[in-house]
């Protein structure tokens, strides 16, 4: 009998009960994404609001059934994260440095999705959560320690380079490779989805890095904001208000193509 971690691996990715949980997983983030982007265009509009993860629980959690659904990103995400994990074991790529890259995406995403999970089972639990302020207390810790300023350079430039590979990804449309998408005029609209999603959230995640390494640069870690504070800063632009619009409608309709994808992804 194989007892290995593969194996395990493989026998929970054939439980359909798994695989249900797992698209859950990406309709909630899709569902995340709308909110986020609704909160970008409100800005936009000289509204209030958090744009980031915290922001969007907050919303959620305000609303009817709202502590369900928090339930249900929890469920969802952790899911999701465990089924990133799951693919990087399975991982076989004949090529190794490719098989670890991929692992290494895999794991990655994996982080994000608990680290989101997390926030939504503080607000589960009738919590709250201040994404901009963690991400500039983290800041401030690095640079207290020696080669701190350097690592948040560092930090900002992987953050940026992620916000980079997003909008390439979006732009070649690599992600049709995960999809099994249906022949007809619905595997166009998802493609389009896609694309303009990856590009809109790359931007955003981009903007995020900079924001990393202005604050290093100028020592100063209030400046780096996270989702939010790049949001925020691209209103601030010359035409700031335009832009945010037209990245709010693009984190809106990559929450569309989430939700698409929990239908249409390869499992």
């Amino acid at each position: 009998m194989d007892n290995t971690p593969q194996a395990a691996a493989r026998a929970a990715q054939d439980s359909t009960a798994f695989r249900v949980a797992a698209r859950i997983g990406y309709v909630v983030l899709g569902i995340l994404h709308l909110v986020i982007g609704g909160i970008a265009i409100s800005i936009a509009t000289g509204g209030g609001g958090e744009a980031d993860q915290g922001g969007a629980m907050e919303q959620i959690q305000k609303a009817p059934a709202g502590i369900f659904v928090l339930w249900l990103v929890v469920l969802g995400l952790t899911a999701l994260a465990a089924w990133q994990v799951g693919e990087a074991l399975v991982e076989r790529n004949p090529d190794t440095k490719k098989k670890w890259g991929y692992r290494l995406k895999y794991l990655g995403t994996a982080v994000i999705y608990l680290a989101i999970a997390f926030t939504a089972l503080v607000y589960a639990l009738g919590g709250q959560s201040d994404s901009s302020e963690s991400t500039q207390s983290f800041s401030a810790q690095l640079m207290a320690n020696p080669a701190g300023v350097v690592l948040v350079a560092v930090l900002g430039l992987g953050v940026a380079a992620l916000g980079v590979a997003f909008i390439i990804r979006g732009i070649r449309r690599a992600f049709e490779k995960y999809l099994a998408l249906p022949p007809n005029a619905a595997r166009r609209g998802i493609v389009t989805l896609g694309v303009v999603g990856y590009v809109a959230k790359g931007i955003a995640i981009g903007i995020t890095g900079i924001l990393f390494i202005v604050a290093a640069l100028t020592h100063d870690p209030e400046t780096a904001g996270g989702l939010d504070g790049a949001l925020h800063a691209l209103a601030a632009l010359p035409f700031g208000t335009v832009l945010l619009w037209i990245v709010g409608a693009g984190l809106a309709l990559y929450g569309i193509f989430c939700v698409a994808r929990a239908r249409y992804t390869r499992m």
